[in-house]
């Protein structure tokens, strides 16, 4: 059995706490953050997204111990509860506490974002909205990066656009290894609804579209990295579709919608200050 504090850890959902974080950072790069205030924001979007994790690992316990979830701490037993519980509202309070120190805009687009994590785990999981969450936090996640500015500004329209569409995208590679549990215990989100086959369809879909925006958002002459960027998940998601369509979701599917969303996020931070509006 591992400790308590690794176990807290793991209850957080530390791969994607990690992968946003970096998203994060990427954006503050690619604006021109000084130092200081890069730390500030990746302090408190890993703050944010910790709440996040522990709050799905506490509210999903029973759900989790249903279907003898080995990759969940508070399901298996090995962090009480109430420690996870805390957990999230401490770092929930200190997320909003370190933000404000980047602005009241960029406050103000992270508690929306940090609540619609939290909507999602208290329940709209369970509903054909389930997508929403996602669309509204990874949307407003460059929101924070250029609100948190010494010289704020709101993001491009195209940015915010971008983000959710790779939000949806996020929350269907989110939810598809897990179709079989979560039908067990109630579960009926869009992806659930969809069926695999269209959830997939539906997340190369909007990885294309979101591929097509951070592109030529900017403006031209396009930059020789955007481009390389759309070739690179242009073919990613071709090849995708083609192999949906014979076959069911595999490993390699999964592979292929990430290597796209990771191509689009790097494009996106690559964007610099072009993803502010004016």
């Amino acid at each position: 059995m591992a400790s308590k504090p690794i176990s807290l850890l793991l209850a957080s959902h530390p791969g994607p706490t990690a992968v946003v974080t970096v998203v994060a950072v990427g954006l503050g790069i690619g604006l021109g953050y000084p130092p200081g205030r890069l730390g500030l924001l990746a302090l408190a979007i890993l703050l944010g997204q910790l709440s996040i994790g522990w709050s799905n690992d506490w509210l999903d316990a029973a759900r989790d111990r249903a279907v003898a979830r080995a990759d969940k701490p508070a399901a298996r037993g090995d962090i009480p509860l109430p420690v996870v519980r805390a957990s999230a509202f401490v770092a929930l309070a200190l997320a909003l506490l370190v933000t404000a120190l980047l602005g009241v805009g960029a406050l103000i687009a992270h508690a929306v974002a940090i609540a619609g994590g939290w909507a999602y785990n208290l329940g709209l999981k369970t509903t054909a909205a389930s997508f929403v969450p996602f669309a509204v936090s990874f949307g407003l996640l460059p929101a924070i990066a250029t609100l948190g500015q010494e010289h704020p500004a709101w993001p491009a329209p195209w940015v915010l656009a971008a983000g959710a569409l790779l939000g949806v995208a996020a929350h269907v590679t989110n939810v598809l290894p897990d179709l079989a549990d979560d039908a067990r215990t109630g579960i009926r989100g869009l992806p659930h609804r969809l069926g695999a086959r269209a959830s997939g369809l539906l997340a190369f879909g909007c990885l294309a579209v979101a591929t097509v925006l951070i592109t030529f958002g900017p403006g031209l002459p396009v930059r020789p990295l955007l481009v390389a960027g759309l070739v690179i998940g242009i073919a990613a998601v071709v090849a995708g579709v083609v192999l949906l369509l014979r076959r069911s979701p595999t490993r390699l599917l999964m592979q292929l919608i990430m290597t796209c969303a990771i191509v689009d996020v790097a494009m996106l931070a690559l964007a610099g200050q072009s993803i502010a509006a004016g």
